[in-house]
């Protein structure tokens, strides 16, 4: 998938007649699978619309090697997944093998828009580190934060590992508190 900014992009996608991202109007899609992205009044990329955000996660030509993800999880998938499902960690909701765009990641946290991924084997072709900076630069310009652990930290320092995803989860405010 293609990305393209601001004036170059192509003209906005419509079903029915209408603009389908009628909110948000910074990210479309193109007719030849160009994701288009332009600056919020914050600065940032806004993904409010509905119908974006369903394009983008959890698309339907993933599904498959979602499931095969699934289940052929490696032992530090599921040893972390055990503590992450059925919201144990500040009753936030995990999904596991979650596609966002043309990426599939190991846990998806909806809420606080966070990736937990585990350093392993790579869900494609492409060397470790270019598909790794490719994911995460891909998955910050739509705003989604991303931490990564070593497989062997889930046997070794598997609480360091949760405290730093409670961490990212109730991040704190500048006089200490954490946030809700």
């Amino acid at each position: 998938m293609k990305i393209a900014v601001g004036a170059n992009s192509p003209p906005w996608p419509r079903r029915g007649g209408r603009d389908i991202n009628k909110k948000s109007r910074s990210l479309r899609s193109g007719a030849d699978g160009v994701v288009c992205l332009s600056n919020n009044a914050n600065g940032g990329i806004c993904a409010d619309d509905p119908a974006v955000v369903k394009r983008l996660h959890n698309r339907t030509e993933k599904k498959s090697k979602r499931q095969e993800l699934r289940n052929s999880a490696t032992a530090a998938e599921a040893t972390l997944w055990k503590f992450l499902q059925g919201r144990q960690i500040y009753g936030r909701k995990f999904r596991r093998q979650h596609s966002i765009g043309p990426y599939i990641v190991d846990f998806y946290c909806p809420e606080r828009r966070l990736v937990v991924e585990l350093d392993g084997q790579p869900h494609y072709e492409l060397s470790a580190d270019t598909y790794e900076a490719e994911q995460t630069k891909y998955l910050e310009r739509l705003g989604i934060k991303i931490v990564r652990f070593e497989n062997r930290l889930i046997y070794e320092a598997l609480e360091s590992v949760l405290e730093t995803i409670r961490q990212e989860l109730c991040p704190r405010r500048p006089d200490g508190s954490a946030e809700a």
